[in-house]
């Protein structure tokens, strides 16, 4: 029990260091005005990745068209002619 009580603090002394370090990067980060600019540049990201995520959409309709149209081909030609 007393390992597992130590091993659970050295894990908070680990997280505690690493929310220290992000602090202080982010208040250098804001200090030196690049705050806005990462702003900008997320939310040029999650736009980006609407439109690519528009555009799989539909390439994924258009592939599936072409598939339902490819297999009806492929029925058609396999049906014996009625002549």
């Amino acid at each position: 029990m007393s390992q597992l009580v130590g091993h659970l603090a050295d894990e908070l002394a680990s997280f505690r260091k690493r929310a220290l370090q992000a602090e202080g990067r982010l208040r250098e980060l804001d200090s030196a005005g690049a705050a806005p600019r990462l702003v900008e540049r997320l939310d040029e990201l999650e736009r980006e990745n609407a439109e690519l995520s528009r555009r799989m959409d539909a390439a994924r309709d258009r592939t599936r068209q072409m598939l339902e149209r490819f297999r009806f081909l492929r029925q058609q030609h396999a049906k014996p002619a009625d002549r």
